[in-house]
């Protein structure tokens, strides 16, 4: 069973599901990423948590500051 020690590491990692209702499969293969699955439910998940990454590796954020 796949877990994470913390939620914001689920970031990014949205599965991908066939979609098989547009085009046969034996045709080819259509994928969709899921991006709902994200702590916020959405695509901007991954920006925001980049942009607060990038800003505590830089040291511009740190722990208590509003």
């Amino acid at each position: 069973m796949e877990y994470f020690k913390d939620n914001s590491l689920s970031i990014g990692n949205t599965p991908l599901v066939q979609i098989n209702n547009i085009i046969k499969p034996e045709q080819t293969r259509v994928l969709a990423k899921i991006e709902g699955r994200n702590p916020s439910y959405s695509v901007k998940c991954r920006i925001g948590a980049a942009m607060i990454w990038d800003a505590e590796k830089r040291g511009v954020l740190k722990p208590g500051m509003e």
